[in-house]
């Protein structure tokens, strides 16, 4: 599913236009960003929780010259089903 596809999805369960449920999809993703870009996390019960992780420097190699490398630490989004969502895949 992308992006047009999920907003036609929220319009039709929501009996909102198309234009309003991009502006909710558009509002919610935003939020989400400006938490996390915060460090803090964001839990919808039952749904789930998105949190930032941090990944600690270590090192590699470079599969083209074979050489050592060092890839530096840095912090991704993460998210973790909740147990009704986990439930409904299975």
């Amino acid at each position: 599913m992308n992006k047009t596809e999920l907003i036609n999805a929220i319009a039709e369960k929501a009996g909102l236009s198309k234009a309003d449920a991009k502006k909710a999809l558009d509002a919610f993703v935003c939020s989400v960003e400006e938490t996390l870009a915060k460090g803090d996390k964001l839990t919808l019960v039952g749904f789930g929780t998105f949190s930032v992780a941090e990944k600690a420097a270590r090192t590699g190699i470079n599969p083209a010259t074979k050489a050592t490398i060092t890839i530096p630490a840095k912090k991704v989004a993460k998210f973790k089903a909740g147990a009704e969502l986990a439930a409904k895949v299975k």
